[in-house]
């Protein structure tokens, strides 16, 4: 059995994580959250490419005020990110916040966070306790002879302790690095110890190349051995590429379904199409399909046929021409021009099957 199985379950707005449930997939805003158009734009278009929970950053009470409005209009629970100022997380709270992110160290004295949790508790919401490699506390530092695993999952204890003792326990945690073994190894640690759920990520993982690597391993070694409710993938880029890739991690872990995959050959000398192009179209272009199936795209027609046997659809490019293959079976001949519109027309002929169905 999993340890997420055995997590506790925790409501978060209008879903559920922990206890077995299926791994949500998070991001973070990137624009100033006081700008309310902006930040439901971009949330709205997240909920599109399939995230289930946002956070967004609350450094003023200006943007804690937004909050209200920002949850009439969006669909997905929303979680507030504190740092330093209680009162903001209080504030946070009251206007809407489904989940609120706190590192109790940096919140400052045992009654401010005091406040925050009888606050959390009037109204039924979760508290994050998060603790990162950057912020541990110079005690531990100092008892593991620098940055460790171990002194990540002492400080997370710690901090669920004390919010423990003030009589709550509608917790999630979260440790994390962006040192990627190091992080490994503090989840195999903490699931020995808890049976909060826990937010899995790798801080600071970089730009879309490095981040999606780092994350892809870190992510992969966790979740494949059982750990975590809830994962983001953090990138120095556009959110919406963290839901992309969050969403191939968790496909390729079989542990979500749905959704079309796209599978491409990689380029040769065969190749006499635009193939890079074609794929990244054909990606995006299937984003917008409720449908669990794999798609081929094919450099050439030597091999696209065989290769895409086990794709439902698929395309193959050739000079001036492509072809069409329905589970490895040639539908027909196409220009080149028009193998994407073919290959949408087929999707939209499965979509209302289904739909039909």
């Amino acid at each position: 059995m999993a340890y997420r199985d055995e997590t506790k379950t925790v409501q978060i707005g209008n879903r559920e994580i922990g206890g077995g449930h299926p791994v949500l997939i998070q991001s973070m805003c990137n624009t100033r959250t006081e700008d309310v158009d902006a930040t439901v734009a971009q949330i709205l278009e997240l909920e599109t490419a399939g995230c289930d929970i946002i956070r967004v950053a609350v450094p003023t009470m200006e943007a804690a005020l937004a909050l209200k409005e920002i949850r009439r209009r969006i669909h997905i629970p929303l979680v507030a990110d504190i740092h330093f100022d209680y009162r903001l997380a209080i504030a946070s709270i009251e206007c809407g916040a489904d989940k609120i992110r706190i590192n109790p160290g940096n919140i400052g004295s045992e009654e401010r966070v005091r406040a925050v949790v009888d606050k959390a508790k009037e109204y039924g919401i979760p508290i994050r306790v998060g603790v990162n490699s950057g912020s541990l506390e110079k005690a531990l530092i100092e008892k593991y002879k620098g940055v460790t695993a171990e002194g990540l999952v002492e400080s997370a204890l710690d901090k669920t302790a004390m919010i423990e003792k003030m009589g709550y326990d509608n917790l999630v945690i979260s440790i994390k690095s962006s040192d990627v073994m190091m992080c490994v190894k503090a989840h195999e640690l903490i699931v020995k110890k808890t049976r909060y759920p826990l937010h899995v990520g790798i801080t600071e993982a970089g730009t879309v190349t490095a981040g999606n690597i780092k994350s892809a391993v870190g992510l992969g070694l966790i979740l494949g051995q059982g750990i975590g409710d809830t994962i983001r993938v953090s990138l120095t880029g556009s959110p919406v590429e963290e839901i992309k890739s969050a969403k191939l991690i968790l496909r390729t872990l079989g542990l979500r379904k749905g959704g079309v995959e796209v599978v491409s050959c990689p380029t040769c000398g065969r190749t006499k199409i635009d193939l890079i192009g074609l794929a990244n179209q054909v990606e995006t272009m299937v984003q917008a399909y409720p449908l669990d199936i794999k798609v081929a795209v094919m450099g050439c027609v030597v091999n696209g046929p065989g290769e895409a046997r086990e794709a439902d659809l698929g395309i193959a490019g050739g000079i001036g021409e492509g072809l069409l293959i329905r589970r490895g079976e040639v539908i027909r001949k196409v220009p080149e021009a028009e193998l994407l519109p073919a290959l949408k027309a087929e999707l939209d002929r499965l979509a209302a099957e289904k739909e039909v169905g």
